[in-house]
């Protein structure tokens, strides 16, 4: 396999517009549509991302190709996801057209990539991809999530997504896509695109953001979907603290609190301050929050309890005592006269009046 570039192989502006033409394809916000015209650009995509000749390399919503072919230039394999029926049906005959000899290399997955949870063909080393913008996240996380075989991803996102994506704990833009994506992977930003070199021109920058799978995984006994309970209890009230904010996660304030300092997290600290392995060890912590929150509960509800028991004991030792020492006083003396009717009829209508509710 030759990995010299081939010039004439790759779209640029006239050949894409050309080839949408014929497909009757107009990009639409929806999908999140825009298409790549520059084969510089795509070739300086492939370099960033380190695509070597042994990768197998996934990509998502690849479009009318652009991405694709220069990736077939270097890449082992090349697996696309795409769900649009028209541009699905038409990528492999493209790759057959202008890259002939490197089609064996090719493979259409025609799916939403969110539902993708297999691949054929080899398992991949790396993830490269134009991603639309308004699923970009949801669809990285994915990735990383079910194909844990991906080593290296390089994704083009808007730049406002790029910066969240890349920010590091105590940054403004750090939030909930900071932490997970740095779940899987160390993350930073790799570059920036030009709006020009897109059809149609978007109406914001891109970024790169480059990604490295973690060469192993954080060492914790939560699992990832307990980890990111936290993250989102954490950063759905950015400006409550942590002990306020992960309240309803916990069952209450206290098991939070307790959570936290279990954690080694101050429970006046916010959510972006934290690093991933800190939400990671809150998380390792709630079952004994919660253990020792309730064990606080009963601890209280049982001593309350025994309290109010004692007392209501020692009144009524109280009223016994005061009872014998007033019949001890009483003795040898004549035995006091039997309570009246009226006596008895009084006594009855005062404990009426100190019943409950009355």
């Amino acid at each position: 396999m030759s990995s010299n570039p081939l010039p004439d192989a790759l779209l640029g502006p006239a050949e894409i517009r050309e080839l949408a033409a014929a497909l009757g394809v107009r990009p639409t916000k929806q999908r999140g549509q825009n298409f790549v015209i520059d084969a510089n650009t795509v070739r300086r995509i492939v370099r960033t991302a380190d695509v070597r000749p042994d990768d197998v390399v996934v990509e998502v919503g690849p479009g009318l190709g652009s991405l694709t072919l220069a990736l077939l230039e270097v890449a082992d394999r090349v697996t696309a996801v795409e769900i649009d029926d028209v541009l699905a049906s038409a990528l492999p005959a493209t790759v057959a057209a202008r890259m002939p000899e490197r089609a064996e290399r090719f493979a259409l997955v025609h799916s939403d990539a969110m539902q993708v949870t297999e691949l054929p063909g080899p398992a991949p080393t790396a993830l490269v991809a134009n991603l639309p913008y308004n699923v970009a996240v949801p669809v990285l996380l994915h990735m990383l999530e079910h194909f844990p075989s991906i080593e290296r991803t390089l994704v083009m996102v808007q730049a406002e997504v790029a910066d969240r994506l890349a920010a590091p704990p105590g940054s403004k833009v750090y939030g909930v896509p900071s932490v997970k994506a740095n779940w899987y992977a160390e993350v930073k930003r790799a570059g920036s695109i030009g709006r020009t070199v897109f059809w149609p021109a978007p109406n914001v920058d891109s970024g790169l953001v480059a990604l490295t799978r973690r060469p192993e995984p954080l060492k914790t006994t939560a699992t990832r979907r307990e980890v990111f309970a936290v993250v989102d209890a954490a950063f759905a009230q950015r400006r409550k603290t942590l002990r306020a904010a992960l309240a309803g996660w916990a069952g209450s304030a206290a098991a939070a609190e307790a959570a936290l300092v279990a954690a080694g997290v101050s429970p006046q600290a916010r959510g972006e301050s934290l690093t991933v392995e800190e939400f990671t060890r809150i998380a390792e912590n709630k079952a004994g929050a919660e253990a020792e929150a309730g064990a606080e509960g009963k601890a209280g509800a049982e001593g309350k309890a025994g309290a109010e028991g004692k007392a209501g004991t020692e009144n009524k030792l109280g009223a016994g005592d005061e009872a014998d020492a007033d019949r001890t006083a009483h003795a040898g003396q004549d035995a006091p006269a039997p309570k009246t009717t009226a006596a008895r009829d009084t006594r009855a209508e005062a404990a009426q009046h100190n019943e409950p509710g009355k």
